[in-house]
């Protein structure tokens, strides 16, 4: 019997970066803010509430904690903010995940 071949070592990993990150998306409803506007490219708030059928202070909430964790960039625009994806962000997260 042989013995079980390891697979190179990964990167190393900023378990600290990669946890705060993870954290940041520890809920249903920022997974789908984040891939929406992943797939969207950018978007107003007032669509945000759509995409999370939630209230929209609870979207509010939910879209800051991504901001604070760096995940989404927001640009007021006249009188609205236009959100999107900040994508060496999640490059990071990508990364991070992948080293585990």
């Amino acid at each position: 019997m042989g013995r079980a071949r390891c697979a190179p070592a990964a990167p190393e990993l900023d378990a600290d970066e990669l946890a705060a990150l993870l954290k940041a998306l520890a809920h249903p409803a920022r997974i789908r803010l984040l891939q929406h506007l992943a797939r969207q490219g950018s978007c107003y708030f007032g669509n945000l509430s759509d995409v999370t059928g939630l209230a929209a202070s609870t979207t509010s909430q939910h879209v800051k904690v991504l901001r604070d964790a760096g995940l989404v960039l927001g640009a007021a625009e006249e009188q609205r903010t236009c959100y999107c994806v900040n994508p060496a962000r999640l490059d990071l997260l990508k990364r991070l995940v992948g080293a585990l």
